[in-house]
């Protein structure tokens, strides 16, 4: 099971992801609602961190051409994309900004499940991840259990330590924001601490 931390904000937290050999940096983008969000300024400096072997992925909802355009000269290896996408658009995404492609399947009801088969054929990683944006939202993460995919599963939504060993059964990777700050900031020794179980639930597995 991979890690991606998301909503990593200050040169510290990226280093302990990376020196702890986190799978993926998420960084919001274009939702400055969200307490995460970081400037391109502030973004551009930020990925400039050497990453190893880490992904770094740029968060991004609802963008528009002219954003996508924007974040496309950044240091990212991923676009993670929240808006209402298909085949079609994900197609002309990849080919003219040439990033790898994780499209959110936001989830409030079973049925909402479904929706990855738009995206799917053109999605490196589909994201199942619940309604609240910047809210770490829970719903029923069993109900991808049986879903077989051409990409990677991840999953966000409320996760915490305690889920990951259940979770591993169900998804290729987690996506944990929330659960890894202290007072809406991200807090270094709740990130060591959670990348550790991550590392012995695998090691168990």
């Amino acid at each position: 099971m991979k890690l991606k931390v998301c909503g990593l904000s200050n040169p510290i937290e990226v280093e302990t992801c990376i020196n702890n050999d986190v799978n993926f940096c998420g960084f919001i983008l274009n939702y400055p609602q969200s307490h995460r969000f970081v400037t391109f300024e502030k973004a551009k400096k930020l990925l400039s961190i050497s990453k190893n072997k880490a992904q770094y992925v740029g968060v991004l909802v609802k963008p528009s051409l002219e954003e996508l355009e924007k974040f496309s000269k950044l240091n990212l290896d991923y676009f993670q994309l929240y808006g209402n996408y298909n085949h079609k658009l994900l197609i002309n995404i990849k080919k003219k900004f040439q990033k790898k492609i994780i499209t959110t399947i936001q989830v409030k009801n079973k049925i909402d499940i479904e929706a990855y088969k738009k995206v799917e054929d053109e999605s490196d990683i589909i994201l199942w991840d619940s309604t609240g944006y910047e809210k770490s939202l829970s719903w029923n993460h069993n109900w991808i259990k049986d879903i077989q995919i051409k990409g990677e599963k991840m999953i966000a939504g409320n996760i915490t330590k305690d889920k990951l060993s259940y979770l591993s059964k169900l998804t290729d990777i987690i996506d944990v924001s929330g659960a890894l700050e202290t007072n809406k900031v991200k807090d270094v020794n709740k990130i060591k601490e959670f990348i550790r179980c991550v590392k012995e639930i695998n090691h168990e597995n």
